[in-house]
């Protein structure tokens, strides 16, 4: 085990590699109209910015075990970390959007390991009492980064450029390298038998499924032969892998991680929650923004308190996870606190007051942070310290997976309520007053007023967000019975050499 003073390096290096991955992918988000007009790029073609960086993270994430069972996790850690730091600079310096995806590619791969490994090294760092101390200092990094991405991206945007986005990465980085280097231990290395076709499958499965999660609402969801192809090679990818996992001595990932029933609970929640922590995120700015006319700069203040309160909470967490409490109870509580926040939500108006917006997210970032923490502790707590590298892989891709897929529906389900919504009370316009009136067709709609149509839309919009809230309600309701199925050790067992 580290040295006290070692272990204090070891989190902070490690915390630094964890947030620097996790605000890139939200950070950029808010400069893609500036990125946009430099790299002389389409609305199209300019999300390919952020769709390469998240396809390619997500088909090399599952790697992760085999390359640290390989090449060592330290060794793994400090080329991931320099890799990206490196590609972070190169995407700052693109003059061509060709240029931008190709280094965005590269930074994906790159940091596919950095979350999944600083999760599995804080784990070894501490010891088994206190892996709930850790997992929150881990939580905290992971759920606050993608909070405050989008503030942090519009401010260096707004008052510097968008490469900024990308350069801020290059302190933090060489922070990290120089920890990670002097404080982390290296494992022992294994020549394990890198499964290609394993690989292959999986990764068509999760590139596909990514594809057409990012692009669907683009291109109009299963209207497009584009996102047709893309979730049959999504559903062909899979069905191959599981068969090939299934006929193979040693497949790509080890089958004794789906032998541990609190690990897969774990994957299931955990990917239900990822729907929870980034949708309501994708949805907030929109609607301050486009419909209550907020400044980015006012946005940005007013979710911030959502990140606050997922830190305290996690704090809190940290300290009671070392007592006799059992950890389903702040997970149970934690789905409550955020079940209300949502419901609150579900009543947001045109007129919600800033205090409402800012009460319910730190209601939710409390919830947050009280499941994440313990959730996170449980779905270890019975898996062999040999498979915790692999493990933490496959946690952080359900976890992301379960972030995209909220995003996509929650984003899909919108425009297809708005457009709904707008017919259904357009039927009810009286038009023959307004007809009768004369009005100039500059103060026409079509054939109704611009002020009345301005009002239609408005309505459409907040009873749209309001049916999103309430879904995402019912969906984090859902995660509840999960929680019983997951085990909790009263009395942690000595971990064995694996």
């Amino acid at each position: 085990m580290a040295r006290l003073n070692d272990q204090r390096l070891v989190t902070v290096s490690i915390m630094l590699a964890t947030v620097m991955q996790v605000l890139d992918t939200t950070i950029a988000n808010v400069a893609l109209p500036h990125m946009q007009g430099s790299l002389s790029a389409s609305t199209d073609q300019i999300t390919w910015v952020l769709t390469s960086y998240i396809v390619a993270a997500a088909i090399m994430t599952p790697t992760v075990g085999f390359m640290a069972s390989r090449l060592g996790r330290r060794r793994l850690f400090l080329w991931s970390v320099a890799g990206f730091t490196v590609t972070s600079g190169l995407c700052g310096l693109s003059a061509s959007l060709d240029q931008m995806v190709m280094f965005r590619i590269l930074q994906g791969v790159f940091g596919a390991a950095l979350v999944p490994l600083s999760q599995a090294v804080l784990l070894d760092a501490y010891p088994v009492e206190k892996h709930g101390q850790a997992m929150a200092i881990w939580g905290m990094g992971v759920m606050v980064g993608p909070i405050l991405g989008p503030t942090l991206g519009g401010w260096l945007t707004e008052w510097y450029s968008w490469r900024w986005v990308f350069y801020i990465n290059l302190p933090f980085g060489l922070l990290a390298f120089a920890g990670i280097w002097l404080s982390v231990s290296e494992t022992e290395t294994r020549r394990v038998r890198f499964d290609v076709m394993g690989f292959a499958y999986l990764g068509l499965a999760i590139g596909a499924f990514q594809l057409m999660l990012d692009r669907g609402e683009h291109l109009q969801w299963f209207d497009s032969f584009e996102i047709q192809f893309e979730g049959v090679l999504a559903l062909l990818g899979l069905y191959l892998f599981v068969v090939h996992s299934l006929t193979r001595k040693d497949p790509f990932i080890d089958p004794a991680l789906f032998r541990d029933r609190n690990f897969v609970t774990g994957l299931v929640f955990i990917f239900v929650v990822g729907i929870i922590l980034l949708a309501t995120m994708a949805l907030l700015p929109p609607f301050l923004q486009q419909w209550k006319d907020y400044p980015a700069a006012t946005t940005g203040l007013v979710l911030a308190p959502r990140g606050l309160g997922s830190m305290f909470s996690m704090m809190l967490v940290g300290r009671l996870m070392r007592t006799r409490l059992d950890p389903r109870v702040l997970v149970i509580t934690g789905l409550l606190f955020i079940t209300f926040s949502l419901h609150q939500m579900a009543g947001f108006t045109l007129e919600v007051s800033r205090n409402a917006l800012i009460w319910t997210g730190v209601l939710q970032g409390l919830g947050l942070g009280l499941v994440f923490v313990p959730a996170s502790t449980l779905t270890y707590a019975t898996l062999n310290p040999s498979l915790r590298t692999e493990g933490a892989s496959l946690f952080s891709l359900s976890r992301n997976l379960g972030s995209s897929v909220g995003i996509s529906i929650m984003t899909a389900m919108l425009s297809r309520n708005m457009w709904i919504n707008q017919q259904q009370l357009g039927e009810h316009l009286q038009l023959a007053p307004w007809l009768s009136q004369g009005l100039p067709m500059k103060d026409m709609v079509g054939s109704v007023p611009a002020a009345v149509y301005q009002t239609l839309l408005s309505q459409a919009a907040e009873i749209s967000y309001m049916n999103d809230f309430r879904l995402l309600m019912w969906i984090n309701m859902a995660a509840i019975p999960l929680v019983f199925l997951l085990r909790h050790q009263q009395r942690p067992a000595t971990p064995t050499a694996g």
